[in-house]
């Protein structure tokens, strides 16, 4: 039997790696406590847990059907799905294709498999350099691909000094993280992130650096659109770590059987949120919260009667301690049929803490948070939510951010209080990386809740892709990409030259369209304001009267709060826009989508 982690020493990392400060690198108390008290409830489990690494050659097949690359192993002619995808994809990234490639092809020769296609014979000599970001600037490079290995990153520098300490720092999603850390990697020095350690409560502020066609947050995009991510972010994460000298783990999903309705059933939003708003009524001024521990009897008591009670409603919140509702809720993650953070990717996060500079940890971090499913990361969102209101009362409740990190790692991380398999010596460390990763998404959730604006611009290119659905031969594919980008930079001579004023639908029954000057400064936040003020002054001469063709529902008043401004169609499903978004470069990037004025969903 696997036994949980215990107290041993730590191997030191390189220099400037830790986001700890050495007093708080020996404050692991909360998480051993943590452990301790799983360990006695008799949660360990003896079968296997599910979350052996994938052997060479099935862990690269098992990338290339997540990442939709899968039928490149068939030797058969290329897919036009395969073409769209490809022809998104960045140099890393296509550097992070070919090396799976060539590994799966390494691994079935030896296992006397017949060999698939040379990778050059799908890539030719194509290599897309600059990603066409969202803020319109793109380029494209005909070199010669290497596929091999990338070399690992240099050293930090031993006690560097932070410059930046205390300063605000803009965080770049324009350009892939890959191609950013490439980039660095030529030139040689460390970023201005982290290399150096940080103390307690001395965290950076990251500011997301908002482009011309501002933020794109996790729900602005339609389902539709939304399905096309996490393969991107995928690609992408394989080869940040690739350009980083990182090994991307990832383990087998493993077959869960649910235990009971709620603990240990299918991941219910209902009851997350139940628990969670009964601790942010009662609870989060309570010294210790989270960390003292309710009664075991009263605990195992409540999650009986919630399995018999809840779903019939006759389950009370009113009568529960705050310090048992937080048992219940680390309780309910723990017990989940497959981790929170997913079997999949739990060992991914896990190494999150072995990249020195802290600017692509937390670039690693928002690509696994984009690879979760939807109810997965819905719940860690609210978790993480009420998360940063425990911490926000800090001065009450005695729970720095450090203390609640400590405490939730093991739920997060010990999934039915099964340790993952280490090399000997490892325990320590893996508590201390499990606390620094709940640190930084407690920390920086507003950043990592975001669809990164240069993964927007490939769900772009995928959708005009798509449209075009061009018939060619396997041997096509270098002429066809050639042709992509050329069509692409015509494309710069557009109508738009000739654009005066954009028409917008409002998706209420009106007697015409708003029109709006169009001119490089007119954002979408001057839209929505005007319309505004249409609809109030549409209302003043309303009164005492009905008038069919009115502009609003009239049970909800329109106050910009209400109302958002949506891109739809053209090589975009549906697609939410930031306020601070420029029209003018809006159209750049979508010039067959329309615009719509929408209410703002409840």
């Amino acid at each position: 039997m696997n036994q949980l982690p215990q107290k041993s020493p730590l191997r030191p990392r390189p220099a400037g790696c830790s986001l700890l400060s050495s007093a708080e690198s020996l404050s692991m108390d909360g998480f051993w406590m943590e452990v301790e008290r799983i360990q006695q409830r008799d949660e360990l489990r003896e079968e296997d847990s599910g979350d052996s690494q994938l052997p060479e050659g099935e862990a690269e097949s098992q990338w290339l059907q997540d990442t939709g690359l899968l039928g490149l192993l068939g030797g058969l002619g290329l897919a036009s799905d395969h073409r769209e995808l490809l022809s998104t994809l960045t140099q890393t990234q296509v550097a992070a294709v070919c090396r799976r490639l060539d590994i799966y092809t390494r691994s079935a020769q030896r296992r006397h498999k017949a060999p698939i296609r040379d990778v050059r014979d799908i890539f030719g000599v194509f290599n897309s350099g600059v990603m066409s970001s969202e803020s319109g600037d793109s380029g494209v490079r005909w070199t010669q691909l290497s596929c091999g290995a990338s070399k690992s990153p240099p050293a930090a520098e031993p006690g560097r000094p932070q410059e930046q300490a205390g300063q605000e720092e803009a965080f770049n999603m324009d350009s892939a993280y890959s191609e950013q850390a490439a980039a660095l990697l030529q030139r040689a020095r460390p970023s201005l992130g982290g290399t150096c350690a940080w103390g307690k409560g001395s965290l950076p502020t990251f500011r997301i650096h908002k482009g011309r066609l501002g933020v794109t947050r996790i729900g602005d995009l339609s389902p539709q659109d939304m399905k096309k991510v996490p393969p991107l972010a995928l690609i992408e994460l394989t080869a940040l770590c690739d350009v980083l000298g990182v090994d991307l783990r990832r383990s087998k999903a493993g077959k869960w059987k649910a235990a009971g309705l709620l603990f240990g059933g299918t991941l219910d939003k209902h009851t997350s949120l139940n628990l969670l708003s009964c601790l942010e009524k009662r609870g989060l001024d309570t010294e210790g919260i989270l960390r003292v521990p309710g009664s075991q009897a009263r605990v195992k008591g409540l999650e009986q009667k919630l399995e018999r009670d809840f779903y019939i409603g006759l389950f009370s919140w009113d009568e529960v301690h705050h310090n048992d509702a937080s048992d219940l809720l680390k309780r309910f993650i723990r017990k989940l049929p497959a981790p929170l953070l997913t079997a999949e990717y739990l060992p991914a996060f896990a190494v999150v803490p072995n990249i020195p500079d802290l600017k692509q940890r937390l670039q690693a971090l928002h690509l696994l948070i984009l690879l979760l499913p939807e109810p997965n990361r819905n719940a860690l969102k609210a978790l993480l939510e009420f998360l940063r209101k425990v911490v926000a009362r800090e001065q009450r409740n005695k729970m720095t951010l450090w203390n609640v990190s400590t405490v939730m790692a093991p739920n997060l991380f010990l999934h039915q209080g099964r340790p993952p398999k280490l090399p000997k010596g490892q325990e320590k460390r893996l508590a201390e990386g499990a606390a620094e990763v709940v640190q930084l998404m407690v920390h920086y959730q507003d950043l990592l809740w975001t669809v990164a604006s240069f993964l927007v611009a490939q769900v772009r290119k995928l959708n005009d892709s798509s449209s075009r659905r061009p018939q060619l031969c396997d041997g096509g594919l270098k002429t066809w990409l050639r042709r992509i980008h050329a069509d692409r930079d015509k494309a710069g001579d557009g109508p738009e030259a000739t654009l005066k004023v954009a028409k917008i639908q409002v998706a209420w029954p009106t007697s015409d369209a708003l029109k709006v000057p169009l001119t490089p400064s007119t954002r979408v936040a001057h839209v929505l304001r005007q319309f505004t003020e249409c609809c109030s002054l549409g209302l003043k001469g309303q009164e005492g009267g009905e008038d069919a063709d009115s502009l609003l529902p009239r049970h909800r008043s329109m106050e910009l709060a209400n109302i958002l401004l949506c891109e739809v169609g053209g090589n975009i499903s549906e697609h939410c826009l930031d306020p601070d978004a420029y029209l003018l470069d809006l159209y750049r990037a979508n010039p067959h989508g329309e615009w719509v004025i929408k209410q703002r969903p409840t």
